[in-house]
Parts: C-alpha cells; structure tokens; sequence
C-alpha cells in the first residue's frame, strides 16, 4: 500500500513538474510594433488596423505574442527614435520597426534618415530586442541618388545581427486602389490584411523558439 501511495505522489509531483515549462511556453511575449499612421490604422475602425490584424494572424499560426501599436500619424524616423522610450512596451522581445515614409514625403535628407534609422535600430538591440525592419524601396523617378542612398540604409542595416528585413513592406499595396483608401495613401481593411500576413510571416522566421 505504501509503495502504490508513493507511486501515485511521485507521478503528481512529476506532472507538477512538467506542467510549469508547458504554461511558461505558452505565455504570450510582447511585440511592439513602431510606425506612423499606417501602423497606428490611420482612418480605420480598430478591427481592421495593423496592430489588431497583425494579432489575429499571429494567433492564427500559434504564434505567442501580444502586439502593442506604437505608430504615430506623421512621424518621421527622427521622430520616433525621440519618442522610442516611452513608445516601447515594457518587455518587449520584439519590435518592428516601419518608418521612412514620412522622411521621404517631408525631404529628410538622407544622411539624417540613415543616422536615425541606424541610431533606432542600435538602441533596440542594445536593449537585446530583436528587430524586423519593414524596409521601402524607392523607385528611381524619385531621384536616382536619393534612391539609392534611402534603399541602401535598409539594406545595410538588415545585415546586422538580431534584424530581420523585409525588403519591401507595402510591396503590392501601395499604388493600387482597390487596397488603399480614397487618399492612396493608407491601406484599408484589405491592403492591411496583406500587410499582416507579411509581418507574421517574419515575426516566425525571427521569434525565437
């Protein structure tokens, strides 16, 4: 009898055991997404933003974090790098960073984008947070080296370890009708779904296991 009681003690407290890495496991990690209007949802109801969509993706795949909107409408890189401590979530594992649209639109000089963008992206990994860049690709008629100079900032940062690039973020959205709102600017419901999924697709190529 006394053998069977201690069989039965010894599988509850084993089952105990193995119980609390499952639940620690399955905690939910902070993601902290970092933009401008199109990461804040400018113009949309809160079902169809970046930040709720992006959540329902990453729950979609099992995919274990809490997203936290940190975007800001009209914010330029500069801007959010003067904004970063008090935008970034409090246990944040990870951040996706989407700025650069506006520094474009309001003529930033490149050298001033690149030396934001590389002073952004250094704090966070300093902090060991990891990074997506959603990068812009600029096309030629915009200045072939104002292009080129803007581009190549993503390009070189996303080599860094710890940084994720998407080379191209609102590729496929951006320019067509059907996916923006009426000022072809701002994705609606549609080009954000898209806009989501890339994210998430990222998010589980960079998260840790």
């Amino acid at each position: 009898m006394s053998n069977a009681i201690g069989r039965r003690e010894l599988l509850t407290l084993l089952g105990s055991f193995l119980a609390v890495p499952a639940a620690a496991q399955n905690k939910p990690m902070t993601l902290t997404l970092l933009g401008d209007s199109i990461t804040s949802g400018y113009g949309l109801p809160p079902s169809q933003r970046l930040p709720r969509q992006l959540q329902s993706e990453l729950h979609r795949r099992d995919l274990s974090w809490r997203v936290h909107g940190a975007g800001a409408a009209g914010d330029t890189t500069g801007d959010a790098l003067r904004r970063l401590n008090r935008s970034i979530a409090p246990g944040t594992s990870l951040c996706i960073v989407a700025v650069g649209a506006n520094d474009v639109l309001t003529g930033v000089a490149p050298a001033q984008f690149s030396a934001d963008l590389t002073a952004l992206v250094g704090t966070l990994r300093s902090r060991g947070i990891i990074v997506i860049l959603a990068g812009l690709h600029l096309p030629p008629y915009l200045g072939a080296g104002y292009a080129e100079a803007f581009n190549s900032t993503f390009i070189r940062l996303g080599r860094r370890a710890g940084v994720t690039l998407i080379p191209n973020w609102l590729a496929g959205v951006l320019g067509d009708p059907a996916l923006n709102q009426a000022d072809c600017i701002h994705p609606n419901g549609a080009g954000v779904r898209i806009i989501a999924r890339r994210l998430a697709d990222a998010v589980a190529i960079a998260a840790p296991r």
